[in-house]
């Protein structure tokens, strides 16, 4: 025992350049001893969580997927808005529930193996059906996977705050992020590598999803966490509803809503981009890999970038994250009527210029509203967002039905001009560097 303590404290020595005689700041001095066995579990279990995001990943693996298996275009259609507003809504009606346990840990446990058991539904669809049938049981997978999702994001900060001190938290999950990172690199080049097998491949990656997603169940469940505060938290729904005057009184946080809206079409469109190229002699299908890695490199290399420039003016990011991914999808555009979408560089190259944006978005709009809300607002200001950017996101399926009746091509240049609205709303924006 002791022996595996020491090996244990060595590795987190490692990873963190701490020396044995820090004092913990934020957390008790129980969880302050078990803070180096508590950091490994996180980073981890979260990492897994993330690696396991990125082998399923709705945006271009899952449509890649549904695609291969004959699925209509409404239902590939609506792969993000369930993903993405099954993963923000639900948080409204279990948000005061989950603040009710005392240890947290296990709703995030719960959640993680919630996930695999979605995986394992959209996973055991792919190998047995095909077409419509296969296709609504995978929706049904991942709303699963989403609603798991959001029961966890609800959990994990407090849990994060609890056991892992105030100057460790940002290295935790900054090293689950970069090892995660590394995995769906390597899915990407073992597709690559197996193009022949790329359905074989696909399910393999959902397998090992599910089986990361249950792991880290597992490996979260065993974190050292101290009994928390059960009361003090209003129903979710309730105070998001009674938030809504806000609105009225902010026009600037009405604004940045509106410009957060109309700049989801950076995540709405690469389903779309997977779909208009397949339907050229199916040339996504066989270029799943360069799709899937020109994403995983677009989220590894534009993060550090937007960082900086969001330093400097949060919203100017979210003008040019706007324009930049307008012209990522104006590029597939023009890719797939001059017939390129075949070549190996093409759709890779316009995917890759659409995922910057993407982060860039999510950075921007991060950053923006805890910029612009005073400190006893953000959690409103944040709740409020959440609360409309969510039903955006569910109502967003109907794109769905238009890319049924006229094309992905139609579909794609209304996200473009989405997109190019976003930055224009968001040029209103007040430059919160201005004094």
């Amino acid at each position: 025992m002791t022996e595996t303590r020491t090996t244990v404290q060595r590795a987190y020595d490692a990873l963190t350049a701490e020396d044995d005689g820090r004092v913990c700041r934020d957390i008790s001095d129980t969880a302050c001893n078990q803070q180096p066995q508590n950091f490994l579990r996180h980073a981890s279990a979260l990492g897994l969580n993330k690696a396991a995001d990125g082998l399923a990943d709705p945006k271009l693996v899952l449509s890649w997927l549904m695609t291969h298996l004959g699925a209509p275009a409404a239902l590939i259609g609506l792969l993000v808005p369930i993903r993405e507003a099954g993963s923000l809504l639900p948080q409204l009606f279990t948000a005061a529930r989950i603040r009710a346990m005392a240890r947290r840990k296990w709703a995030w446990a719960g959640a993680a193996l919630g996930q695999g058991a979605g995986a394992a539904l959209m996973l055991g669809a792919a190998l047995t059906l095909e077409g419509l049938v296969a296709g609504l049981l995978i929706l049904t997978g991942l709303a699963v996977l989403a609603l798991s999702r959001s029961v966890a994001s609800v959990a994990y900060k407090d849990v994060l705050g609890k056991t892992i001190d105030k100057g460790q938290r940002g290295t935790v999950t900054g090293l689950a992020a970069s090892w995660s990172s590394v995995v769906v690199i390597g899915f990407a080049l073992v597709l690559i590598a197996f193009s022949d097998a790329r359905f074989a491949v696909v399910a393999g990656a959902l397998a090992l999803a599910a089986g990361a997603w249950v792991l880290a169940g597992v490996i979260f469940a065993g974190l050292a966490e101290d009994p928390g505060a059960q009361d003090g938290g209003a129903n979710g729904w309730q105070a998001a509803i009674a938030n809504l005057g806000y609105l009225r009184e902010d026009p600037q946080l009405t604004r940045f809503i509106a410009a957060r809206g109309l700049l989801t079409a950076t995540a709405l469109a690469p389903p779309w981009l997977v779909v208009l190229a397949a339907g050229d002699g199916g040339a996504a299908l066989e270029g799943l890999g360069a799709l899937v890695l020109a994403s995983a490199l677009a989220a590894l290399v534009s993060g550090y970038v937007w960082g900086r420039l969001a330093d400097r003016s949060s919203r100017r990011v979210l003008i040019w994250t706007g324009i930049s991914g307008a012209t990522g999808m104006v590029l597939t555009l023009i890719f797939w009527a001059l017939g390129l979408s075949g070549t190996l560089w093409a759709m890779p190259l316009a995917l890759f210029a659409i995922m910057v944006a993407h982060q860039g978005v999510r950075l921007g709009r991060s950053t923006y509203l805890v910029d612009m809300a005073a400190k006893d607002r953000r959690a409103i200001y944040t709740a409020i967002a959440n609360t409309v950017i969510g039903a955006i996101l569910l109502a967003s399926g109907i794109f769905g039905a238009i890319a049924g009746l006229f094309g992905a091509a139609v579909t794609l240049g209304l996200f473009a001009l989405m997109a190019l609205g976003g930055a224009w709303v968001a040029y209103g924006l007040k430059e919160l560097g201005e004094a």
